[in-house]
């Protein structure tokens, strides 16, 4: 549900709640697009660029992912501060320039930084559209809608890499970039003449160094918040090591043809959207919590069947896809629940617990997607025994910030933000 507060604001907004959606899933689905699109144009970057070994190609992907969870870090405070709009603006217009940048680059290190650059100068797309919808919703309703918004834009790893596909074999890899800024344009442009400001001036926080440690704390370290953070850092670990390593793990490990990847790819990211989408119409009835602590637990179960396929079935295909669609339509039970209950204490302070919150969800997801990465051995077994071993260790968060009770529907009013005067 939504306080009177917020039912104002939202009355008030010019966008409707369908633009609303479909705007906020642009902005989030835009760092997830500059990632998917390149798997299969690895090996052509790779290639003309100059990479030291095979799985180097990786790091195009990874450093992108890494750097975004560090940048999550800075712009929540100033989005408390300044307002949503002006740090999507800024993370937009770096977010095109870089892309465009790319397309002039000839080494493959300078294509790493710029990379790595823009993953963390566009990482304000990833915190201030969480901040826009705490600032609309709270409680399961907010569980709702950012499972319909993940919906949305989940579509985008489904079809990213048949788009970036269809645009090596018409221009080559470097209009993947030109695409990436032009459509960063675009959204800035809707942004700026269709979204007003959504943080309320008596929300508003100081730049002040104290005050956002204070927040940040806050936001992180509350016991009801913790364990669901890294429950989500854990559980996108592994889908970050499976956007890392599937185009090696579909072509050289099991033999898929180049042109058959982005649909196999596509098909098993779809059951993410397919999952939020069920989210969203089941949340409000049975509550976040129960919907996610199922969810984890049959993540587990798969996860267990995937080791064993991984060991007595290996390079059998027809377990391995399916088995990771079911777990990939599993995250869309986890995300939008983990991440709606982790920032229902902090109303105050939207912008610097989805900040600090999503850094420690992306970096360490990114890092831990790396890691498992760097660890293919030709075999899909690092990748199952990965997704066992961090499903296990986020079940045993969620339960650290349930006191051990499960499947509970809590009605409680929330704790207090820790706010310096």
């Amino acid at each position: 549900m939504s306080t009177p507060a917020q039912a104002s604001l939202h009355d008030s907004l010019p966008v409707g709640k369908r633009e609303l959606i479909v705007l906020l899933a642009l902005l989030m689905s835009l760092n997830a697009l500059a990632i998917d699109a390149m798997i299969p144009a690895l090996d052509d970057m790779a290639r003309e660029l100059g990479a030291a070994d095979g799985n180097s190609r990786q790091m195009v992907v990874a450093i992108y992912t890494v750097t975004m969870g560090i940048g999550c870090l800075v712009p929540g405070a100033y989005a408390d501060r300044y307002g949503r709009r002006p740090i999507l603006l800024f993370s937009l217009a770096c977010y095109s320039l870089l892309n465009l940048a790319i397309v002039f680059l000839h080494d493959f290190n300078m294509l790493l930084v710029a990379r790595a650059l823009c993953g963390m100068l566009g990482a304000g797309l990833m915190v201030a559209p969480t901040a826009i919808v705490r600032d609309l919703y709270e409680g399961d309703a907010m569980a709702r809608l950012m499972s319909v918004i993940a919906a949305v834009f989940i579509t985008v790893p489904v079809i990213a890499p048949s788009i970036g596909q269809a645009v090596l074999h018409v221009a080559g890899w470097r209009w993947i970039f030109v695409g990436l800024a032009a459509v960063g344009a675009v959204a800035a442009a809707w942004l700026y003449m269709r979204l007003p400001e959504t943080l309320t001036p008596e929300n508003r926080q100081e730049i002040n160094l104290k005050v956002i440690a204070r927040n940040m704390h806050a936001a992180l370290l509350n016991r009801q918040a913790i364990g669901y953070v890294m429950g989500s850092l854990l559980v996108m670990g592994g889908v970050f090591a499976y956007v890392n390593t599937a185009q090696q793990l579909y072509s050289e490990h099991f033999g898929v043809s180049e042109a058959s990847f982005p649909i196999l790819f596509g098909a098993t990211a779809a059951m993410m959207a397919v999952a939020n989408i069920t989210n969203s119409r089941i949340v409000m009835r049975f509550g976040a919590r129960r919907v996610s602590h199922t969810g984890v637990i049959v993540f587990i179960v798969v996860s267990a069947i995937q080791v064993w396929a991984s060991h007595y079935r290996a390079g059998e295909i027809a377990w391995f896809l399916p088995l990771t669609a079911i777990n990939l339509g599993l995250v869309g039970f986890l995300g939008a629940n983990f991440g709606s209950i982790a920032m229902q204490p902090f109303a105050q302070i939207a912008g610097a617990a989805s900040s600090v919150q999503t850094f420690f969800r992306m970096f360490g997801a990114a890092m831990l997607g790396m890691l498992i990465g760097l660890a293919y051995d030709g075999t899909a077994q690092p990748f199952a025994w990965s997704l066992l071993i961090l499903s296990t260790l986020a079940l045993l968060f969620v339960l650290y910030s349930e006191k051990g009770m499960l499947f509970r529907r809590l009605n409680v009013k929330p704790p207090k933000d820790r706010l310096v005067p």
